[in-house]
């Protein structure tokens, strides 16, 4: 069930997201259903996943920061089905950042903030490093490179949630040095409800379980050439 006033919002991000498109490349999707049904239908599905997971309180103020959401996705459509979340979005594109700042105005998303940054500087900021209960990443990395992007963030305890297609469980088998070393470890994927005619995704998630080493997230692009 949407909260009031959901519907509305929806359809306002939706006419945002086609008048800034071209100057912020936001999205290759420029069909209006398609972008419903992709762009917002999977991040909701996202958000009933967490909660079936247990990831994700239905109601509870959850501090959460979306990893390059490019266009606002996960997060924006998490926050405006779920209201009582505070949201970061860490984008490291100036253009996407005003975009978002004008999304979050517009639709009086009052929890809802964004930072100009790179993944692996967001990890070295006081007022972010290792604050966030759940992060959240769409389309944004492997998970090596995820995991070392986003643990950084995390509260001990905090989750990292980033749905995979087919790929997925061969991404998780690749993380494993990267989930140790981080002080992490992987808990059982969520299936993510899609409809029938959506290719199938799971939720991956992984919990910080462990101290963090100060040596990481490493400087900006070493974990992309590098990645442990």
């Amino acid at each position: 069930m949407l909260p009031g006033g959901a519907i509305e919002r929806f359809e306002r991000y939706l006419a945002l997201l086609e008048e800034w498109n071209d100057r912020a490349g936001l999205t290759a999707i420029t069909d209006s259903e398609t972008a419903q049904r992709r762009h917002f239908g999977e991040s909701i599905a996202l958000l009933i996943a967490l909660r079936e997971a247990g990831a994700l309180g239905d109601g509870e103020g959850a501090r959460v920061a979306d990893l390059g959401p490019g266009g606002g996705f996960p997060g924006i459509p998490m926050a405006i089905a779920e209201p009582s979340l505070t949201l970061v979005a860490i984008e490291s594109q100036e253009r996407r950042c005003a975009f978002l700042r004008v999304v979050a105005e517009e639709l009086g998303l009052t929890g809802v903030s964004v930072v100009h940054a790179r993944a692996e500087e967001a990890g070295r900021m006081p007022a972010l490093r290792e604050s966030f209960d759940l992060v959240v990443a769409r389309a944004l990395a492997a998970m090596p490179v995820l995991v070392e992007y986003a643990l950084p963030l995390l509260r001990e305890g905090g989750v990292l949630a980033t749905p995979k297609g087919s790929r997925g469980d061969e991404e998780l088998l690749e993380a494993a040095r990267a989930i140790e070393t981080l002080g992490g470890e992987a808990l059982p994927p969520a299936a993510l409800p899609l409809p029938d005619d959506v290719p199938p995704q799971r939720v991956y998630l992984v919990r910080r379980t462990g101290p963090l080493d100060d040596r990481y997230p490493r400087r900006p692009g070493v974990p992309l050439k590098r990645p442990l």
